[in-house]
């Protein structure tokens, strides 16, 4: 896995991300993945924030639910996750900030 032009990785934007091993109850296996990291950040680190996306699970405050790539997804803020830009694989498109930003920014306050 891995990824080319890892330097223009931009908030918003989703990709398949390997997220093994994993401990407990976090969420595993390579899945779709938001990047919620500010551009700035992206460009300057190794690394990005990302939150997870699946089409189960519950529905809670914290996991906007949204339609991407056809499907119903939610989007799992309660399991960010600082990955190394390598886990990172093939860009599947972006997710509009106003479908998750107001609620990312809730859960901060």
């Amino acid at each position: 896995m891995g990824l080319v032009g890892q330097d223009k990785l931009k908030r918003g934007e989703v990709y398949w991300v390997n997220l093994d091993p994993t401990i407990g109850s976090e969420i595993k296996k390579t899945r779709p993945a938001l990047i919620v990291s500010p551009d700035d950040l992206n460009a300057a680190l190794p690394r990005v924030i990302i939150a997870p996306l699946t089409s189960k699970g519950q529905h809670l405050g914290c996991r906007p639910r949204v339609r991407f790539a056809g499907k119903a997804a939610y989007i799992l803020l309660d399991q960010l996750r600082s990955v190394d830009k390598r886990r990172l694989a093939g860009k599947m498109g972006v997710i509009d900030h106003t479908k998750w930003h107001p609620v990312l920014m809730e859960m901060q306050s």
